[in-house]
């Protein structure tokens, strides 16, 4: 039977890291640990306030399951016993990461997937000025796609001047729910023009139903609006793309099940992550596999990543090694 440990774990991010709705300097995870004396599993996540979770529910979640998984929970009954969200995620992730050490098998085999290949991620540049938006437009450069944040106020001179700093990289961006109607009908014409290639969540989620009726001249992904398989009906005729993550979606047992769904629906599919560790990419890297975005700059983001994380060359991710998770 296995035993379970829970870790709260602290990182700071290079830098300050800004959004629409605030800034942060470190990113608080949990780490769940599974063992059988034999094997070590481990999980990451993010509990995150915007989906009315904090460290202290998160925790509490966990904790009631411990009980339930001494005692042998499936990773199947998991799905039932938790909704989607952070605590769900570490403890699948886990219970995948020793299931593979225990069938000497990596975790994509288990799940029928084909072998993981490195993938080219995006990279974030925090919310800031245009000013100071340009000048990190620059130092990245060279990267082949920028994801920027944007809020609103100054969006279309925050997109020129990094339009101007890296003349030749690819380009979305994502409001974190910080525009109006009114905003995104005058900036997507503009946005287009400026050849960015996907607005990510635009308006508020529970608030984007108009987006049915707007001409979207650049494809529009659901981030905040699309969490599991349960979300994708009342998003059809809204959104072109939906981005997945899997503390949104409560692990990769449910994120691999929302890719399929999703594509056979015509949609889009972009995988992204919180701000966090290699132990939280490495799943989300094979739910990655063959989608039209890639966003697992994490790592990339904090002052330090943890020991044997994922392997970036430039914004080029690899597939993790055994001793990190799969």
């Amino acid at each position: 039977m296995p035993q379970i440990e829970i870790y709260r774990e602290e990182w700071p991010i290079r830098g300050t890291f800004t959004i629409s709705r605030g800034s942060r300097t470190k990113s608080e995870v949990f780490v769940v640990e599974l063992s059988d004396g034999a094997y070590l599993g481990r999980g990451e996540c993010v509990p995150y306030a915007r989906y009315g979770e904090s460290l202290e529910s998160v925790q509490k979640q966990i904790e009631a399951q411990s009980e339930a998984i001494i005692s042998g929970l499936s990773r199947d009954d998991l799905q039932d016993a938790l909704p989607a969200g952070a605590a769900r995620n570490a403890i699948d992730c886990a219970m995948w990461d020793i299931e593979a050490k225990r069938a000497g098998k990596p975790v994509w085999e288990l799940a029928g997937l084909p072998a993981p290949k490195p993938l080219t991620s995006a990279f974030t540049l925090s919310l800031d000025t245009p000013e100071s938006m340009k000048q990190a437009a620059r130092e990245n450069a060279s990267r082949p796609l920028l994801k920027l944040k944007l809020a609103g106020p100054d969006d279309l001179s925050r997109v020129e001047a990094v339009r101007s700093g890296a003349p030749d990289a690819a380009i979305i961006v994502d409001a974190n729910e910080g525009w109006t109607g009114e905003i995104y009908t005058d900036l997507a014409p503009k946005l287009a023009a400026l050849g960015v290639e996907m607005i990510e969540q635009p308006l508020p989620a529970g608030e984007d139903a108009v987006l049915a009726e707007m001409v979207r001249p650049v494809p529009v992904c659901a981030d905040e609006a699309c969490h599991d398989r349960a979300s994708l009906p009342g998003l059809v005729g809204r959104y072109d793309m939906i981005n997945i993550k899997l503390d949104k979606t409560g692990g990769l047992t449910e994120a691999l099940a929302l890719k399929r769904e999703a594509e056979a629906m015509n949609f889009k599919v972009m995988v992204g992550c919180m701000l966090s560790t290699s132990l939280s990419m490495a799943p989300a890297l094979l739910a990655a596999q063959g989608v039209s975005v890639v966003d697992l700059d994490g790592p990339l983001l904090l002052a330090q990543d943890r020991d044997h994380g994922l392997l970036f060359d430039g914004s080029v991710v690899h597939p993790a090694e055994a001793a990190l998770w799969g």
